[in-house]
């Protein structure tokens, strides 16, 4: 069976709470905290459309051993027997390695020696020196190594033996930096959602695309502000529908989505509209509800506690409102993905006090295998107003 190796991003619940999402819990084996297998061929993984994962490899075989030395003796024996496969031209070498207790001086050891044996069987090869036991992606894709000459190996401990991957798809840095910062409309005041959260929150709500394939959808978001979750919502080829209480938010996330129709080739099927997310109605139909709630007042420094209580209080307000309005206009089975706010205050994490009282609301909280419990938070480490993301269904 072909398999695939995932290398999580920076906060890995997320990346393999997205993957269980979307391609099952049972295809997912764990190797290490930000490493998992996928039972699944790299073609069958629509990686573009994941956040949470920043390397998609294809798996090639196991080593039967983690000893450095012995590893190089293995590759230094195995690569000329592949080098007839490729096709005329420079081969480009890098190397990527995770839990072996190699150096980035024996990495760059090892890439000498290869590129002598690799020159001996009559191909010109350059090699990637590495600064760090791994490349990261702009070394990746500067140097072209996931194209036609070109070969990132990922050395993977998993137990007593290594996995042996090769790169195929990298995270396209320039592509989430260009759909982040090169949108007409920008406001910091209401938060800014980066591109990669943005599709994590939709993926974590679309459960089942490995069975379904992929419908036409309609994606609800009812508090859509500058209208990232809307763009990234037409960039997988669903439908968009954003509403927000504020006009200005309408407007400029109209702005933001004809750039994206028109920079990017993004879908144009998409309704706005002025809407109070804790008392309005919404048209029919939507098949999910993916955004970013109200997060509160910005902070960059720790409040005392009367301004943060206050904070809070407000913050709740708004969500039991919201939750409250819109539990009578979703089906059975509608999937909502809400990242709502989450403080860090003196190391520990304080969380929205409605979220103890979903039941009485009238929801299910969904959990995740492979996440094992743990709550999903987005946060930069320097933040003090993080993202958490529940998953509700209406309760039966």
């Amino acid at each position: 069976m072909s398999k695939s190796i995932l290398v999580l991003g920076r906060q890995p619940e997320l990346g393999i709470a997205e993957l269980e999402s979307l391609y099952g819990p049972e295809s997912i084996t764990e190797i290490s905290p930000n490493i998992v297998s996928l039972s699944l061929d790299p073609r069958d993984i629509d990686f573009e459309r994941l956040g949470g994962s920043v390397k998609l490899a294809k798996y090639l075989t196991d080593i039967d051993s983690t000893k450095w030395s012995e590893i190089f003796q293995y590759l230094n024996s195995t690569i000329p027997k592949h080098l007839d496969h490729l096709p005329e031209g420079k081969l480009k070498l890098g190397m990527s390695v995770y839990n072996l207790n190699a150096s980035a001086n024996d990495i760059n050891r090892t890439l000498l020696g290869l590129k002598k044996t690799i020159k001996a069987s009559g191909r010109s090869v350059r090699v990637i020196p590495n600064k760090a036991q791994t490349l990261n992606s702009a070394q990746v894709l500067y140097n072209q190594l996931t194209n036609q000459l070109g070969w990132e190996l990922l050395l993977i401990r998993d137990g007593n033996k290594t996995i042996l991957a090769q790169t195929v798809r990298e995270q396209d840095i320039d592509a989430y930096a260009a759909r982040d910062q090169n949108r007409p409309k920008r406001d910091s005041k209401v938060g800014m959602l980066p591109p990669k959260l943005a599709q994590i929150i939709i993926n974590l709500a679309d459960r089942g695309q490995k069975n379904e394939g992929y419908t036409k959808k309609t994606v609800l978001d009812p508090f859509c502000g500058t209208g990232v979750v809307l763009q990234e919502s037409l960039l997988i080829g669903y439908s968009a529908y954003g509403t927000d209480i504020e006009p200005r938010m309408i407007d400029y996330s109209k702005a933001n989505l004809e750039w994206v129709s028109d920079k990017i080739k993004g879908g144009t099927n998409y309704q706005l509209e002025v809407k109070d997310a804790m008392q309005d109605k919404w048209d029919k139909p939507f098949d999910i509800v993916a955004c970013e709630t109200y997060l509160g007042r910005p902070l960059a420094t720790e409040p005392d506690s009367d301004t943060l209580n206050k904070i809070i209080q407000d913050c709740n307000f708004i969500h039991k409102k919201f939750l409250t309005n819109i539990l009578g206009q979703i089906e059975s089975d509608t999937l909502m993905s809400i990242a709502v706010p989450v403080w860090k205050i003196k190391g520990q994490n304080i969380h929205l006090p409605i979220l103890d009282h979903l039941e009485e609301i009238g929801y299910t909280e969904l959990s995740f295998v492979h996440t094992k419990g743990s709550k999903l938070i987005y946060r930069r480490e320097d933040q003090i107003v993080g993202r958490e993301i529940i998953i509700l269904t209406k309760s039966k």
